[in-house]
Order: C-alpha cells, then sequence, then structure tokens
C-alpha cells in the first residue's frame, strides 16, 4: 500500500485546511482503519484522528475534538483530515497511516502509530499567528 498525504500549506490562525490521503492498492479503504499523525520540530510523533469503516468509529485528540474531522471516500481510496480554527500549536508535518488489523480507532490513538503498518510521506501544515 502506498500512501501519499497533501492539502497541507500556510494558514492564519483560525483558518481552515482539509488534508488527503490517497491509497495506492489493490484493496479498498475499508481494509484497513486509517490515522492521521502530526510531529512539530524538536518534538514526537502524536496521533490525530483515525477512523475505522467497519464500524464507522472515530477518535480523536483530546486538543482537536470539535476542530478536526476525519473522513473518507472508499470510491476515491481517500481519508481526509478537516482541519477548522487552526492555532498556532496545530503546525506540524502531517502523515496518515494504514493499519491493515482494522485496529479500533481508541487503540490506534494508544499505540501512537506503532501498530501502523504502512505510511505515506508527510504534508507540512504551518499555522501563523
Amino acid at each position: 500500500v502506498q500512501l501519499q498525504a497533501s492539502g497541507g500549506g500556510l494558514v492564519q490562525t483560525g483558518g481552515s485546511l482539509r488534508l488527503s490521503c490517497a491509497a495506492s492498492s489493490g484493496r479498498t479503504l475499508s481494509s484497513y482503519s486509517m490515522g492521521w499523525f502530526r510531529q512539530a520540530p524538536g518534538k514526537e510523533r502524536e496521533f490525530v484522528a483515525a477512523i475505522r469503516w467497519r464500524d464507522s468509529s472515530t477518535y480523536y485528540r483530546d486538543s482537536v475534538k470539535g476542530r478536526f474531522t476525519i473522513s473518507g471516500d472508499d470510491a476515491k481510496n481517500t481519508v481526509y483530515l478537516q482541519m477548522n480554527s487552526l492555532k498556532s500549536e496545530d503546525t506540524a508535518v502531517y502523515s496518515c497511516a494504514a493499519d491493515l488489523h482494522k485496529g479500533a480507532p481508541l487503540n490506534i490513538a494508544k499505540t501512537k502509530g506503532y501498530a501502523m503498518d504502512y505510511w505515506g510521506k508527510g504534508t507540512l501544515v504551518t499555522v501563523s499567528s
């Protein structure tokens, strides 16, 4: 599975961006659980959001709840992360990842991405104050 994240850029505080993660494989996204992670300069990677299509479950880190929404288009094999009300602390490289074992989004959060099977290159999001 090849994953490619896109949609990052420079945005002012309070603005919005939508990140996309396109998956290239013989399987549709419903075959996986998908997650978004981010890493700011000098900081460890952190979980942002995850989704599992089997039961439509999602999970978000507390700091993005109510501002970010993870969704997907199975026909396009693409996962999205809609980010609204962006803050300077959201500045980071955002990466998407796939879990072939369809793990629960909460478990993806707890394992901080170490259980994910495939990773895509990240896309930089910069929020200016």
